[in-house]
């Protein structure tokens, strides 16, 4: 099964006319995710690959407008070109669920099916950053009233387990925890993990034995013991390969910390991580929440991911392949910080639309 992460927006702050800002798309051939959706993300859905109607999970990592001002608008184009019989559910922090209710509400926007918001509730280490010697403090009224809009169903709130990992999905195929970082305001990566995978089925042994192709191919590969037209009873472990490790995908949201990571990251195959701003300017990016390649490529090391995929460039720094960059600084300098910690091989600097499969692992 094809498994593909789709960068729609890698600005940070706000979108240009080269860049937009945070959405990525986790694709396989059944449903799209989402992961953040700043302003403008349904013009950049438009101009991928992916079809509206086909997203099933939208997950935002934090409430910070370049992460999430983009939700109501693609919740509506969603709507206009409607596929979907089962409702969108949409997983993100404490306020999500007021800001797309009142969002719709006030506008009086009709979707053509329903949604569900999944709320994570925060822990106290999420409200603590320190710039210029001060802590930030606002009181913010979180929750809203039991007046739900039309097409909105009641969600879940989402505790974290006491080793503060939130686990927010899981089926037979794939689950999804979130960890917390630290950033201005409450944000969270998600981990993305892919259950193993059954082993190959030897087509040529079950021949040799009389099996015809059919039913008997897919019990046996499903892990049942079968019985051959000769009355040889066959087990699975004898037709059928190891099973194949899943794969995992981490996306993180805006942070100048990310070690709570390490407690479900380890081995990932991707790894997506801002980094905001250059080495030279570590200073400001911690200041503001954000982290520099080094950064990135440290805690990349520490997890020994496969490969470290760069994003939420700062406007300072140009697209690598502008074409007027006399005297202006590229992603190229954000690329050639992370790949000297890391080796050039295993960093990727994202681009609008870039797409990078994540290809099954061997047994």
């Amino acid at each position: 099964m094809s498994m593909k992460v789709i960068f729609l927006g890698t600005a940070s702050a706000y979108p240009t006319p080269d860049r937009g800002v945070s959405c990525i798309g986790l694709k396989n051939e059944d449903w799209v995710w989402l992961f953040d959706c700043g302003e403008g993300s349904q013009t950049q859905v438009m101009k991928s690959e992916i079809k509206p109607g086909k997203i099933s999970k939208i997950f935002i990592t934090h409430l910070h407008g370049d992460h999430c001002y983009g939700l109501p608008g693609l919740m509506c184009t969603i709507s206009q070109n409607n596929q979907r019989s089962e409702p969108v559910e949409i997983y993100g922090p404490e306020g999500l669920r007021k800001f797309l209710r009142t969002s719709l509400s006030l506008s009086q926007s009709q979707l053509g099916f329903d949604y569900i918001v999944h709320e994570l509730k925060m822990i106290p280490e999420q409200y603590v950053f320190e710039t210029s010697g001060a802590i930030l403090t606002w009181d913010v009224n979180l929750s809203c009233d039991d007046v739900l809009h039309p097409n909105e169903r009641p969600g879940l709130v989402i505790e974290c387990d006491r080793d503060k990992v939130w686990e927010l999905y899981d089926d037979n195929k794939i689950g999804v925890k979130a960890v917390w970082l630290k950033h201005r305001i409450p944000s969270f990566a998600f981990v993305i993990q892919e259950k193993p995978i059954a082993g190959k089925l030897d087509a040529a042994k079950l021949k040799a034995k009389g099996v015809p192709p059919g039913p008997l191919y897919s019990k046996i590969k499903a892990g049942e013991k079968i019985t051959a037209p000769s009355g040889e009873k066959i087990s699975p472990r004898d037709v059928v390969g190891p099973p194949r490790p899943g794969r995992k995908v981490i996306i993180c949201g805006d942070t100048c910390w990310s070690e709570e990571l390490l407690k479900v990251g380890q081995n990932a195959d991707i790894l997506v991580h801002e980094a905001t701003l250059q080495n030279s300017c570590k200073d400001t990016a911690i200041q503001n929440g954000h982290s520099t390649p080094e950064m990135a490529a440290d805690i990349a090391q520490r997890l020994d991911v496969e490969k470290l995929v760069l994003t939420h460039y700062s406007q300072r720094y140009k697209p690598i392949n502008c074409t007027d960059t006399e005297n202006q600084e590229t992603v190229q300098i954000l690329y050639d910080e992370a790949a000297s910690v890391m080796g050039k091989d295993r960093v990727v600097a994202a681009y609008d639309l870039l797409s990078i499969s994540v290809p099954l692992k061997s047994s």
